[in-house]
C-alpha cells in the first residue's frame, strides 16, 4: 500500500498475449498500436506478468486491453474482465467517504481526531484533513515492499491503532509530509463510526452502486477468485513465484480494493463529471494540502495533485502484496489512463501510465507528428555536428556556433539511434510554443526541448541529461 514502491528490475523476457479488447475504441488504429506496444515492451522489460489498461477520453471509455499471463500455472491469459487488486488507490474512496458524510454535515474536515477516537496519541491535536493529506505525524504501520511473518495472521483496526497510532507522532501535526496507511485505517474507522455501518457497506450504498461499479471485491475479507489474476513477487532477477496473502485486516481502508481496469476508469470519469460529490468537496479533494510553513505537499485528500505530461493530474499508485497499479486522471482533458499489474515491487504500472499519457494528450494538436518528426532529425543532425539553419532563427543560429556543434557532436554522435522519442508535454513561454521531448538510449536518457516562434522557426533547441 505504498505510494512510492522500491523498484526492482527485472531482466527476464516473458511471452506476453493481447487479449481482446471489450469496448470498442475511438482511438486511432496507429495510437492503439504505440499504446500495445509500449504497455508489451514494459511487460518484457521488468518481468511483470501481465497488465490490465483502461483509458478514457472525453469522459468515456475508449479503451480496455489487457497484456500478458494472468496466471502463469497453468498459463491463463489476461483479460480486461479480470479483477486486480488496486492496493493504496483504494484510500481515494475512503477520502470520499469522509466528504460524503462532511456534506450530510455528520462531521468536518477540521474536526480533531479525538471527536471520534479519543485516545489516540495527540487526538486533540490532529484534524481528519491531516490524516487524509498524510500530514498527521502518525507513524506508517506498512512501510516494507514485502508482508511481514506478523502480518500472515489475521489482525483488526482497533490492533493495527493501538500499536502504532499510539506511539509519539514523527512531527508534529501539519509540519511534514509522509505517508502514513495508519492515517487512513483511523480515517476508516471514524466513517464506520459516524455512519453507523462498515465502511465497505457506505461504499457501496454511496459510491460503487451509483457508479455501476460491479466488480468491486473487499480482498481485506476475500481472496480474489479462480478466474482473476494471480499476484506475484520475484527475489532479486529470479523468477516470478505466487505471493502470499496479507491476512485479514491488515487491508481496511487504506489498500482493500479490487476491481476490474473499467470500473476503476468509472470511478475517473465522476471524478471528471462531479456527478457524485458536491463542487465544493471535489476542489477539497483535489487542492495541495499546506503544511504550516505554507509549503505545498503536492498531495489531495487520499490522491497526488501534480503536473503529468504538462497538465494537471490526480493520481496514485498502490502496492499490496503480489499486485501494484497506477491512476491517473487529468480532469482539465477529461482524459483517465488505468494499469493494473500482478507482481508487487515493479514499476512497470507507473512506466506504462505515464508513457500512455502524453501519447493521448499531444494527440489532441495536429502537429505533434510533424514537430516530433523535426525535432528527431534535427537531432539526428546534431549528432553529427551539422544543423539545418533555414530551420532556427538569428538567435538560435548565433547559439550553434563551431564549438557547439563540435560538443553536440563528440558527446552525442556514440550514442547511435535512440530506441524512443517522444514527446512528453506541451507550453506555452514568451509567445512562443515549447515542446519536451524524451530521448531514450540503452544506457542513457536525455531530454531535449525547442521553442518555436509562430512562423514555424525554431529559437531554441537544447539537450541535457534526463533529471
Amino acid at each position: 500500500m505504498h505510494s512510492q514502491r522500491k523498484l526492482i528490475p527485472a531482466l527476464a523476457l516473458l511471452l506476453f498475449c493481447l487479449s481482446t479488447a471489450s469496448a470498442q475504441s475511438s482511438l486511432s488504429p496507429d495510437l492503439q498500436q504505440k499504446i500495445d506496444k509500449l504497455a508489451a515492451d514494459a511487460l518484457v522489460k521488468t518481468g511483470v506478468p501481465s497488465a490490465s489498461v483502461a483509458i478514457v477520453k472525453d469522459s468515456r471509455v475508449v479503451y480496455l486491453h489487457a497484456y500478458g499471463d494472468a496466471r502463469l500455472d497453468p498459463r491463463t491469459h489476461a483479460t480486461p474482465a479480470m479483477r486486480y487488486s488496486i492496493g493504496s488507490i483504494s484510500k481515494q474512496f475512503t477520502a470520499s467517504s469522509i466528504l460524503l458524510l462532511q456534506e450530510q454535515g455528520k462531521l468536518s474536515l477540521d474536526d480533531k481526531v479525538s471527536k471520534f477516537l479519543p485516545h489516540l496519541t495527540r487526538a486533540n491535536e490532529v484534524t481528519i484533513r491531516q490524516l487524509l493529506s498524510h500530514t498527521s505525524g502518525y507513524q506508517d504501520y506498512w512501510p516494507q515492499d514485502y508482508v511481514m511473518p506478523n502480518m500472515l495472521q489475521p489482525t483488526t483496526a482497533q490492533l493495527i491503532l493501538d500499536q502504532w497510532a499510539r506511539k509519539p507522532l514523527d512531527f508534529d501535526p501539519g509540519t511534514k509530509w509522509q505517508y502514513s496507511n495508519t492515517n487512513f485505517v483511523i480515517a476508516g474507522l471514524i466513517v464506520e463510526k459516524v455512519s453507523g455501518v462498515p465502511l465497505l457497506t457506505f461504499l457501496q450504498q454511496k459510491v460503487f452502486q451509483p457508479l455501476s461499479m460491479t466488480s468491486v471485491l473487499n480482498t481485506d475479507q476475500e481472496r480474489l477468485g479462480d478466474t482473476d489474476p494471480t499476484g506475484y513477487q520475484r527475489y532479486a532477477l529470479g523468477p516470478p513465484r505466487p505471493a502470499p496473502k496479507e491476512g485479514k485486516g491488515w487491508l481496511f481502508a487504506a489498500g482493500e480494493l479490487a476491481m476490474t481496469a473499467e470500473d476503476l476508469a468509472k470511478w475517473d470519469i465522476s471524478i471528471m463529471d462531479q456527478k457524485l460529490l458536491q463542487p465544493a468537496s471535489y476542489r477539497e479533494f483535489a487542492t495541495d494540502v499546506l503544511l504550516k510553513n505554507g509549503l505545498g505537499t503536492r498531495y489531495g485528500l487520499g490522491v497526488d495533485v501534480r503536473t503529468d505530461a504538462g497538465h494537471r493530474s490526480l493520481s496514485h499508485s498502490g502496492e499490496v502484496s503480489g499486485f501494484t497499479s497506477e491512476n491517473i486522471v487529468f480532469p482539465d482533458e477529461r482524459v483517465a489512463i488505468v494499469v493494473l499489474t500482478n507482481q508487487d515491487a515493479a514499476d512497470a504500472a507507473a512506466n506504462i501510465a505515464h508513457a500512455i499519457a502524453p501519447l493521448l494528450l499531444a494527440s489532441d494538436d495536429p502537429a505533434t507528428p510533424q514537430k516530433l518528426e523535426q525535432a528527431r532529425k534535427i537531432f539526428a543532425g546534431l549528432q553529427r555536428g551539422a544543423i539545418d539553419r533555414s530551420l532556427f532563427t538569428d538567435n538560435a543560429n548565433f547559439y550553434f556556433n563551431a564549438q557547439a556543434l563540435q560538443d553536440f557532436a563528440a558527446s552525442l554522435g556514440s550514442l547511435g539511434t535512440p530506441e524512443e522519442f517522444t514527446q512528453k508535454r506541451q507550453a506555452l513561454r514568451g509567445g512562443m510554443i515549447m515542446r519536451a521531448y524524451r530521448i531514450k538510449f540503452p544506457k542513457q536518457e536525455l531530454q531535449a526541448w525547442t521553442y518555436e516562434l509562430p512562423t514555424g522557426q525554431l529559437e531554441q533547441f537544447q539537450v541535457a541529461p534526463q533529471d
